[in-house]
């Protein structure tokens, strides 16, 4: 593993929920959300999202040609929330929810580096259900670093991991159950 990406990019907390509590949120949110799957803009042209997602929260947000207004804050958000800008001291206005629905839903590599958050933007990101791989890509070296993400576990994105990396969470064909990722982030302005 890069000293670089974990030292001052990634932090990786595994059991930041205890396994009661993702459980109990995986359930409430797999049956309590308005899950959409919707078309997005890569490489000039329009495909489906391999994936399901919601947006909510104060602040709407646009990324690879999809504008997305936010739904009011889910009473089962708000304390995960709360906890997470109590312990980081970033003030999370909103949320993307992405519901994976088995290893034939992916997330190709990418960066969150829309204006909208920043220079460098801080991304809470829970995840809940079937433990998943995810993999950090260094820009220009090509470096490779991969995490298991467990139910339960918290990776927060900051410094440089926009800018000097790309992520993606690969298909894995053999998991056949669910994994929802909470994405919180920090909305500077609207687009």
């Amino acid at each position: 593993m890069s000293n670089y990406c974990c030292e001052n990019s990634i932090l990786y907390i595994k059991g930041w929920l205890d396994e009661d509590s993702a459980t109990s949120l995986m359930t409430g949110l797999c049956q309590g959300m308005p899950w959409r799957q919707e078309a997005i803009t890569m490489f000039g042209r329009s495909v489906m999202q391999p994936r399901l997602q919601c947006w909510m929260g104060d602040k709407s947000y646009t990324y690879s040609g999809l504008a997305l207004k936010p739904l009011k804050w889910h009473y089962l958000l708000v304390p995960i929330r709360n906890r997470l800008m109590q312990e980081f001291g970033v003030d999370f206005n909103a949320v993307l929810l992405n519901y994976y629905r088995d290893g034939h839903d992916y997330m190709g590599y990418h960066r969150d580096n829309e204006k909208s958050l920043g220079e460098q933007p801080v991304i809470a990101s829970l995840s809940l259900g079937v433990e998943r791989r995810f993999l950090f890509r260094h820009r220009q070296s090509k470096e490779v670093v991969e995490y298991r993400l467990a139910p339960g576990s918290l990776l927060v994105m900051r410094g440089d991991s926009q800018t000097e990396w790309e992520h993606a969470l690969p298909k894995m064909r053999r998991v056949t159950e669910p994994r929802i990722n909470l994405t919180f982030r920090h909305i500077v302005d609207e687009e």
